[in-house]
């Protein structure tokens, strides 16, 4: 099994799983975790995407794990929206963050610069449409129970045009009232045109009554979906 490794590079505490046996530049996934979470909450799904020979790489968001400040009381409920300040804050200053991040990973040789991918849960799935709309290197991304409202800017046709071609997967729960689904099925909706020539790299998917806090049943089948679109799309 893999051996996973801390470091810290451009000021991103990160968690990496390389897959056994591996050297050099590998095509890399780096996975935001959710509100409240840390970089360790998804090691299993870390160890999951090396098993399919991709650099697996955690990293802790804005404010959460070893970037939590010191005196901060993280004020998590059970909807971004009683936070939305503290919450659109945290998304955008690690959406920001992300690209300092593949420039070291590009210069230290861990990473293949064709072969970048991007994916996250909850507000890990927010920061993933920032981060595709805002560095146009990441040739994958999955966002896992996110939603785009929270980085859309309010001029957002630019915004839109700067998803295309990476291949995008969605996948929200149906009965979701913590991250209602609404918000990405439509960005979906507004994408399609754009992926006209292309259909097969964007992709929705919506859980049938699964809430956020889904069943086992149903994270093995979400987590299955990312792990064959990022093998697809970065083999």
């Amino acid at each position: 099994m893999a051996e996973a490794t801390e470091s810290l590079l451009a000021g991103v505490p990160l968690l990496i799983v390389r897959p056994p046996g591996s050297s050099g530049a590998l095509p890399t996934v780096l996975w935001v975790h959710g509100y409240g979470a840390s970089k360790q909450t998804h090691l299993a799904e870390l160890h999951r995407l090396a098993e399919h020979g991709l650099l697996a790489i955690g990293i802790d968001a804005v404010a959460h794990g070893r970037r939590r400040p010191a005196g901060f009381v993280h004020r998590v409920s059970s909807s971004p929206r009683e936070n939305a300040a503290v919450f659109r804050q945290i998304v955008g200053e690690t959406v920001a963050g992300l690209p300092r991040l593949v420039d070291g990973l590009l210069e230290l040789g861990l990473s293949e610069p064709a072969r970048l991918a991007i994916a996250g849960v909850s507000m890990g799935g927010c920061v993933v449409y920032g981060a595709v709309a805002a560095d146009r290197r990441f040739s994958a991304a999955v966002a896992l129970l996110g939603s785009p409202e929270w980085t859309r800017p309010e001029d957002d046709e630019i915004w839109f045009d700067a998803f295309h071609p990476t291949a995008l997967l969605s996948v929200t729960a149906a009965r979701d009232t913590i991250v209602p689904p609404a918000a990405a099925r439509e960005l979906h909706g507004l994408l399609a045109g754009r992926y006209r020539a292309q259909p097969e790299r964007l992709c929705y998917r919506e859980l049938a009554g699964a809430p956020h806090l889904m069943s086992a049943e149903d994270w093995a089948t979400a987590t299955g979906y990312a792990a064959a679109w990022l093998a697809r799309f970065l083999p």
